[in-house]
């Protein structure tokens, strides 16, 4: 079944991504064509699919399948909101930090992701709060539609995410879906900006960690160069720098500068 529905999907999105009948439509796909379909498309085919095809009514099985399809959007929405927000930059670095430091499992994976956690939510709180003034709290008070309000939410989401977003990694994702490019970048649907951000989010954590790296590692060969002066050669260089390291990682506060950087980076 599972392999039906991935196999239905795949269908639905080459046929909704195919060209129009002539031929020379082939050189320039519209952005129209790329549409994929809303939240509220998804609840209405579902009502469809389950109504009684006499009386075009819901059927008893509209609950439960109501149930699956929002329990797979449950399951799915950490991983998705962890790829459109602050999170995976200063996962990255983090882990890039614990490495140069030289400490194998300590600080903890639980202990990492957590601090990283907080962290997203602090630098995602003006985004946050304005999906919640804006989208959330209009569409609970019946003054909106669920689609309108998450519009709303997903204008807020790409403006963060353009913010943080190369203008060159945009332009690949935006060559490859074969589409013009629109006067404004917010106009860009979200599945051409969420792989530009994350693209963007790697290089930066990366660049981050590269110049974390920096500081250690001339630790590391002053350490190796005094050891192998004094003919101490079989004894490992880590075991003698990994003291010093965290003697000067502490010395100058490194995880309240690195907190303070990792949210100062994001604009």
């Amino acid at each position: 079944m599972r392999h039906f529905l991935s196999f239905f999907w795949l269908v639905v999105l080459l046929t909704a991504a195919a060209p129009a009948q002539a031929p020379a439509a082939e050189a320039a796909i519209s952005s129209e064509s790329t549409t994929l379909p809303t939240l509220e498309e998804l609840i209405q085919m579902i009502d469809k699919a389950s109504a009684d095809p006499q009386q075009q009514a819901p059927t008893p099985w509209s609950g439960p399948i109501r149930l699956v399809f929002l329990f797979t959007l449950l399951a799915l929405l950490p991983s998705v909101l962890a790829m459109m927000t602050s999170f995976t930059r200063i996962a990255i670095v983090l882990g890039f930090v614990r490495r140069a430091l030289g400490t194998q499992n300590i600080p903890p994976n639980t202990a990492l992701l957590g601090l990283a956690l907080f962290l997203t939510l602090f630098t995602m709180a003006p985004t946050f709060s304005k999906i919640h003034q804006e989208a959330i709290l209009p569409y609970l008070s019946n003054q909106m539609e669920l689609q309108q309000s998450t519009e709303i939410a997903n204008a807020a989401l790409k403006n963060f995410m353009l913010r943080q977003t190369r203008t060159s990694d945009l332009t690949v994702f935006v060559n490859m879906a074969k589409i013009t490019p629109p006067a404004y970048a917010a106009d860009l649907p979200l599945h051409i900006i969420t792989p530009a951000f994350v693209i963007s989010e790697f290089r930066t954590a990366f660049e981050i960690g590269c110049l974390m790296f920096i500081p250690f590692l001339l630790l590391d060969l002053v350490i190796s160069s005094v050891l192998l002066s004094a003919g101490m050669m079989m004894l490992p260089p880590v075991m003698i720098s990994l003291p010093f390291k965290l003697i000067l990682f502490i010395l100058v506060d490194g995880w309240g500068i690195l907190a303070q950087g990792l949210s100062l980076s994001f604009k």
